[in-house]
């Protein structure tokens, strides 16, 4: 991708036209900008793979969160969290406080607190650093962890003067002396850290200075061991986030040591000095026994190594350079341990996100492998011999056997060596070499991960990946991919999500961010109504009993349950699910245009229509059909297009019924409904008149009078006859409003003499009646447009307050409103809209058509100006429905639904 001729630098890659581009420019910074601009202007420079840019399946908001319990005080930046299962708490360490809540339910009123705030004297000597008073200068907990059975231990920034302390466990009170933190906690609480307490030994990993090297260190009991600087830097402004014990001396047959594994990004130096800049994530490892040399390498590690890993699309050369997150799965033996880590672009102005899976025999290889020699200004692998024993290794039974039993006793050759050849040649690779995810539009910030055993008899890693605005994904590995099965919003305010911790035995996770903690359920299958949807969903804690979608972790007969994580389709052909599916009438005029609406829960479903059960095919211009994500439009109906339409969910190869609706297109309007006293409506629509009866039902009461005759109908008084008188009506009041409109403002305008002043025309379109939706009303306004829409009941004011007589009306009216967005009070108000005449017959229940005018509008959409469309919201079957909205909240789903929907071909500036 990259290569120096001279002092050119030339860069190639693929447009997303697929066309090849190559440049050469003479700076660094412009091949970053050129990048950029490639990545900002066609996404990326390639598509990813389909089966790596997966979406979650289930979107669930803040509002729809289930088992949700939430920890709010008065502080902020809850970022560090502590688990002890056994104990059932859950430690925070927050800014300036310490907080052990209950596990369990961690909203309970049992929290217990411990506040540690900076003095006023020590943020005012921090504020005279230049450092921010808002965020940096405060007491910031970065360190805590279980030191002993009895104590705990933290350490916090200090207002950039690091301190710790330990806490006893059972009174939860800080001890009063404290210690210096200098070497154990960094003072920025931005810089990456990461800290571990093996033994009562504190290992942490951070730049703990401001002009320090960043460094690896064993800080207490002693001795004290720390990375090497000289002459050969070990680390290149490392940037750490995260570290894992790993047991390996149990059930070794070799007597190995137990290791331990730091993760963090540093500049490459692989690459030439030009390119010294280019970041690369690293692993590196010690021993836990390593105690350092005796003269060489003195209180420095012996162990200390580091190899790059690599987490890429080969196939487009494609490299995720920066390691946001990482996650240590531990098996039930140290050689099953994976490690997951969150990788990212160094492009911070480009939000992506990849996955990785390493396993520690890959990164054992590595650090088994050849090493890398830096000579004549760059780094190559080294060829020359190795010397005994190797450089690196940790103390066995076969170095035992020869005398050494610790690194103090390691030959000064082989101190040389490591100081000298810190980095290993051989790379870490990911499982099947590519990663498990990849999204465009995510940042992922912090990992979670667990083991879960399948009904199939599998064992299925879990993951949990919290995201830089707040929202958390819940997904499971299968089959080397990432199948996200549900994002769920954690906080109402965008934030970081900056720790994330696991409970197996509580069925919790549990997530940290800046304004509190979230406990929510490892599984929320009740979610799932169907067996199709609890099987889809391929979460391998829910299952299929027949009735209801169960957690099989507390469901004692799984013989009878459903599930499959493998394919996430099979074992429900028995569960119709009929009657889930909603059934819907409409009634249409011909040439008028209607949307059927269809709304999946599932993200990974896909709309197919069928008409009287064959499937619709195409959706061409001239088929009289629209599709998109919102529904099925017809346009311009006509009769034939009459019958039962059925939208379907396609979803991993299965097709799941919805909705049903029972079209019928009519080409006139049915009988006027006033002109029949007593009426029902059949099921289709028609309108059928109960006979009168021929005698009294009692004989004891006197007849009543028989009913005076109707006097004869005139054919002026026909439904299109009065549709006629008034659409005449309204265009001469229309006519008349607008030259009065004219004549006001050419006075108004002459009166100012010569003041420009803004204008409000208002018209009014007849009413709409509508039999059970417009339980309130309100207004949508766009102050920066000039055109204002509303929809305001015919019994409100132009406040949107309606009087008592107003709730029983369903009657409103459209309003549309040119000018300016907001008008100055000092203007004349805008003269008042004209009346509306009154409606001919009241509507009525059951049937599909509005009464009055506005039984010629069409039943959902009108098109106007060519291509644009109003809607008009016509009655359901069941206003109580799920699916039910006001006529202001379709046009707003619609809106903002249309760019998913393909109306036109090539749609102009109108369809806006």
């Amino acid at each position: 991708m990259l290569s120096r001729l001279s002092e050119c630098v030339c860069v190639c890659f693929e447009a997303p036209s697929g066309l090849t581009v190559k440049m050469c420019v003479t700076h660094w910074s412009l091949v970053v900008l050129l990048s950029w601009c490639v990545c900002a202007g066609g996404g990326y420079p390639f598509s990813p793979p389909l089966d790596l840019d997966v979406s979650p399946r289930i979107t669930v908001p803040i509002s729809g969160l289930q088992g949700c319990r939430r920890f709010q005080w008065s502080t902020v930046n809850y970022s560090t969290l502590l688990l002890e299962e056994d104990r059932g708490l859950l430690y925070v360490g927050a800014r300036g406080a310490v907080f052990a809540l209950n596990a369990t339910d961690i909203s309970a009123n049992t929290a217990r607190i411990i506040e540690w705030e900076a003095s006023s004297e020590q943020m005012q000597e921090c504020l005279t650093k230049g450092k921010d008073n808002k965020t940096e200068c405060y007491n910031h907990i970065r360190l805590l962890q279980r030191f002993n059975s009895t104590h705990l231990y933290m350490c916090g920034t200090h207002a950039f003067s690091p301190l710790c302390a330990y806490i006893d466990e059972d009174n939860f009170q800080m001890s009063s002396l404290l210690e210096e933190g200098r070497e154990k906690c960094p003072y920025d609480p931005a810089t990456g850290y990461t800290s571990l307490i093996i033994d009562q030994q504190v290992y942490t990993a951070s730049q703990y200075e401001f002009r320090s090297f960043p460094d690896i260190r064993r800080n207490s009991p002693s001795p004290t061991v720390r990375t090497e600087e000289a002459p050969t830097r070990w680390l290149h402004e490392a940037d750490f986030v995260g570290s894992a014990l790993v047991r390996e001396s149990e059930g070794s047959a070799t007597g190995d040591d137990d290791k331990i594994y730091f993760f963090f990004t540093e500049n490459s130096q692989e690459q030439m000095p030009t390119y010294s800049n280019n970041k690369v994530a690293r692993v590196a490892r010690v021993c836990k026994g390593d105690k350092g040399g005796l003269l060489t390498l003195q209180k420095r590690w012996t162990s200390f190594l580091k190899a790059r890993l690599v987490c890429s699309l080969p196939e487009y050369e494609f490299h995720f350079n920066i390691l946001r997150s990482v996650f240590a799965l531990h098996g039930h033996s140290p050689q099953d341990t994976l490690f997951y880590g969150i990788f990212g672009l160094e492009w911070k102005n480009v939000k992506a996100s990849a996955v990785c899976r390493f396993s520690l025999a890959e990164v054992q290889e590595a650090f088994q492998g050849p090493y890398m020699e830096h000579q004549s200004f760059k780094w190559s692998e080294y060829s020359g011999k190795v010397p005994e024993p190797r450089p690196g290794a940790c103390i066995t039974n076969q170095l035992r056997a020869r005398g050494i039993n610790s690194s103090n006793a390691l030959p000064d050759d082989v101190l040389n060596f490591v100081r000298r050849h810190p980095l290993m040649a051989q790379q870490v690779r990911p499982a099947d070499r590519r990663p498990l995810l990849f999204r465009k539009t995510t940042d992922y910030t912090k990992m979670a991960a667990h083991r879960v055993e399948a009904l199939d008899g599998e064992v299925y890693p879990m993951l949990f990946m919290g995201t830089d605005d707040g929202w958390l994904h819940k997904a499971v590995e299968v089959k080397g991919h990432l199948h996200i099965i549900e994002e769920l919003q954690l906080f109402e305010e965008p934030q970081p999500v900056d720790s994330l911790v696991i409970s197996s035995t509580l069925m919790s996770v549990y997530a940290g961010g800046s304004s509190g903690v979230v406990q929510l359920p490892l599984s929320t299958c009740l979610r799932y109504t169907s067996c199709y949807d609890c099987v889809f969903a391929r979460d391998p804690l829910c299952a299929w009993d027949g009735e209801e979608c169960v957690d099989t972790q507390t469901h004692n007969e799984r013989v009878y349950l459903i599930q499959d994580i493998q394919n996430g389709n099979k074992g429900c052909e028995n569960n119709t699910g009929d009657d889930l599916v909603m059934h819907r009438h409409r009634s249409v005029m011909v040439g008028d245009d209607v949307l059927l609406q269809c709304e999946f829960s599932s993200n990974l479903a896909t709309p197919v229509w069928t008409l009287e059960g064959q499937e619709l095919q195409g959706y061409g211009l001239d088929s009289g059909f629209r599709t998109g994500t919102d529904g099925l439009l017809i346009i311009k109906a006509r009769a034939e297009q009459t019958g039962l339409y059925t939208c379907h969910s396609l979803e991993n190869g299965v097709h799941v019924a919805v909705i049903t609706y029972n079209v019928i297109v009519r080409s006139d309007l049915p009988p006027p409904p006033s002109v029949v006293l007593t009426e029902d409506t059949d099921e289709d629509g028609t309108f059928t008149t109960p006979p009168l009866p021929t005698q009294p039902p009692s004989t004891e009461r006197p007849l009543p009078p028989p009913p005076a005759p109707l006097p004869p109908r005139s054919e002026l008084l026909s439904p299109r006859n009065m549709e006629a008188v008034y659409l005449s009506l309204i265009t001469i009041l229309g006519g008349l409003c607008l030259v009065l409109t004219v004549v006001l403002l050419y006075v108004g305008f002459c009166l100012r003499a010569g003041r420009r002043g803004k204008y409000s025309l208002r018209a009014a379109s007849a009413a709409y009646p509508d039999r059970k939706r417009h339980k309130r009303n309100r207004k949508h306004q766009r102050s920066s447009s000039h055109l204002e829409l509303k929809t305001i009941s015919s019994h409100c004011n132009g406040n949107g307050t309606c009087n008592g007589a107003a709730k029983q009306s369903n009657g409103g009216f459209l309003q549309i409103v040119p000018g300016e967005g907001h008008s100055s009070p000092n203007k004349d108000p805008p003269p008042p809209a004209p009346p509306l005449p009154p409606p001919s017959q009241p509507s009525t229940p059951g049937c599909d058509f509005p009464a009055g005018l506005s039984a010629t509008l069409p039943s959902v959409l009108r098109r106007m100006n060519g291509n644009s469309y109003v809607l008009l919201r016509q009655g359901d079957a069941d206003a109580t429905s799920p699916h039910f909205y006001s006529f202001t909240e379709e046009l707003n789903r619609i809106l903002e639904k249309r760019k998913h929907t393909q109306l036109l071909p090539t749609p102009d500036e109108s369809s806006v």
